[in-house]
């Protein structure tokens, strides 16, 4: 018998490595909202709740469930069909945006990782992105040695970061400029919503004595907020402008090579492409 696959044709729907079902898809509802809590816990606890009683103890306990949730959504997302083929390309691109990560390690802004992260997950779809970006921010956390109650966060949020690449419209239609300035201004502002995110998980940490900034447990929600918002603009405002600004320059120089190399990849790795068998040639 011979093995046969089918062929598309250019007009024909982008190809993804994973195809997201119910169960997938309601892993990640849950693990998102979860992690929604995770982050935003400060705003949503009242004063009086237990959660704000034991505020440097919380940002542990949301660190533990995210563990589990992002193991269990990795797992759904490879039940609805991370091939083998899908599972190299997995390594192949995480291993790369691991090795990215490093190059500015100490240099504010300077994280080329993010628009390898932009340009896969618009390429190969929104749950490989999501799988994409927490492995790779795994290994690079094991690379680097960064390896702590933040991790979780940082796994869901680039989860997040790369996830929304691939949701963007237009991928079977939008090419060219157009394209790259759509991703150019979604790396833009997710570089400052993946800055903003990362601020909330740490924030809670600080000692409401320590600084004018730093989360009271005790104070309303409206004062929260304002020294949120007076923490990111003093701390980390250049940090996710340099980030930004990195990503949207990488994306329009090196975009459309890395493009082609992505779809050219993902054609040939035909993982939608359906396997049948016919019988030999007499």
């Amino acid at each position: 018998m011979s093995l046969k696959t089918a062929t598309r044709g250019p007009a024909q729907r982008q190809a993804r490595a994973v195809r997201l079902g119910p169960r997938s898809l309601t892993a990640l509802a849950l693990v998102s909202a979860v992690g929604v809590g995770g982050f935003g816990w400060p705003f949503l606890a009242p004063p009086t709740s237990r959660l704000s009683a034991h505020a440097q103890d919380a940002p542990w306990l949301f660190a533990g469930l995210l563990v589990l949730l992002v193991a269990v959504v990795a797992a759904a997302i490879s039940e609805s069909g991370l091939g083998p083929k899908a599972v190299a390309m997995l390594g192949v691109l995480a291993a790369t945006g691991a090795a990215l990560r490093p190059i500015g390690a100490g240099t504010a802004g300077i994280e080329p990782m993010f628009f390898l992260m932009v340009l896969s997950g618009r390429v190969l779809g929104p749950g490989f992105g999501f799988v994409l970006g927490s492995v790779t921010m795994f290994a690079s956390a094991l690379l680097t040695g960064g390896v702590g109650p933040w991790l979780p966060f940082q796994m869901l949020a680039m989860g997040w970061f790369a996830m929304g690449a691939g949701l963007l419209p237009g991928p079977d239609r939008l090419r060219g400029r157009a394209e790259l300035a759509m991703l150019a201004g979604y790396g833009f502002l997710a570089a400052f919503a993946y800055g903003t995110v990362m601020n909330m998980a740490g924030w809670p940490f600080m000692s409401a004595l320590a600084s004018n900034v730093a989360f009271d447990p005790h104070a309303p929600v409206a004062t929260n907020l304002a020294r949120f918002v007076a923490y990111c603009v003093t701390t980390s405002l250049g940090w996710d402008l340099g980030r930004a600004v990195v990503t949207v320059v990488l994306t329009l120089t090196l975009g459309p090579a890395v493009l082609r190399a992505l779809r050219r990849a993902t054609r040939r790795a035909a993982f939608e492409t359906p396997v049948t068998f016919e019988a030999p040639r007499q």
